[in-house]
């Protein structure tokens, strides 16, 4: 797929957007691991190597882990970071069926089994999509799994404000429409504050967007983190911007769904930030990241 990436703003370094994400992720070890149905699944590494505790970090819906670009390399001074592609999305292959999340689930299991040192516990952060699939992972690694961290999690039945539809981005499109219509999704999506849309988050929706196979929103709408939450049993813990997108001014309703399940479950809010927290506010973000895990 040939995408003109012309349109997108460059870094105040002058640097394209491409260069910078190569940058961070050259820091990393890139593997693709076997998932089962024939596929392989792309995740990068941290840390490896370490002895520093593990934190898997799932991304959202029809993203990769460049959704974690500002949170790697400084969560990874503290543990040992998998950040993943998950099924369909990103660099790894599909599932069997990308409408299912269970066949997601399923081959994200059998690349965990391949990829994480036998036995070792570890934590997952989940965003959006990320948090129903890690939801679902619960249930096949309770054990093992410390905790998990629901970042403004999709999958939840509860009340969604409406708002303007998002576009689908071509290939074909001109450089100029491809870039603006990718700055109009995050703005009403992912970025509360419109000023924060960079040529980083514009490159990586281009990007991410026009190569998803998996359909996450179906399964978001299905509501399928709700429909698993009941049997998890690790401890979970939340994170959301202030104005998520996906949830205000309906946050009292998450947290009460989460307590009704596990009493202990306490909410974060991220002041001034939109879905996309772990960018838009990745200082902010990383503390609280870190104080929700410590042990």
């Amino acid at each position: 797929m040939n995408l003109d990436y012309s349109a997108v703003p460059q870094m105040p370094d002058g640097r394209s957007a491409a260069e910078h994400i190569a940058a961070i992720e050259a820091t990393s070890r890139a593997v693709r691991v076997p998932m089962g149905n024939g596929g392989r699944m792309m995740w990068h590494v941290w840390g490896e190597g370490s002895g520093k505790p593990i934190l898997l970090l799932f991304h959202g819906g029809s993203g990769s882990w460049i959704h974690w670009i500002r949170n790697v390399q400084p969560l990874a001074q503290h543990f040992t970071i998998y950040a993943a592609d998950l099924p369909g999305l990103g660099d790894s292959d599909p599932p069997d069926d990308v409408r299912d999340v269970w066949s997601v689930t399923r081959c994200v299991k059998t690349a965990m089994d391949g990829l994480l040192p036998p036995g070792e516990p570890f934590a997952i952060t989940g965003f959006s999509f990320g948090g129903m699939v890690a939801g679902h992972i619960a249930t096949l690694f309770a054990e093992r799994i410390s905790r998990i961290v629901m970042v403004g999690a999709g999958g939840l039945k509860a009340t969604r404000k409406p708002g303007p539809k998002l576009r689908k981005l071509l290939p074909e499109m001109p450089p100029e429409i491809l870039a603006t219509e990718a700055r109009r999704n995050l703005e009403i999506l992912m970025l509360h504050d419109p000023a924060k849309v960079d040529g980083v988050a514009i490159y990586m929706q281009i990007l991410n967007t026009t190569r998803a196979k998996t359909r996450s929103r179906d399964m978001g709408q299905a509501f399928k983190l709700s429909e698993v939450l009941p049997r998890v049993k690790t401890p979970l813990s939340g994170i959301w911007g202030e104005f998520d997108s996906t949830t205000y001014p309906h946050i009292q309703e998450r947290i009460d769904l989460f307590q009704a399940l596990q009493p202990e479950f306490r909410m974060n809010l991220i002041p001034e930030a939109g879905h996309w927290v772990a960018y838009e506010a990745a200082e902010a973000f990383n503390k609280k990241l870190l104080e929700v895990l410590k042990p």
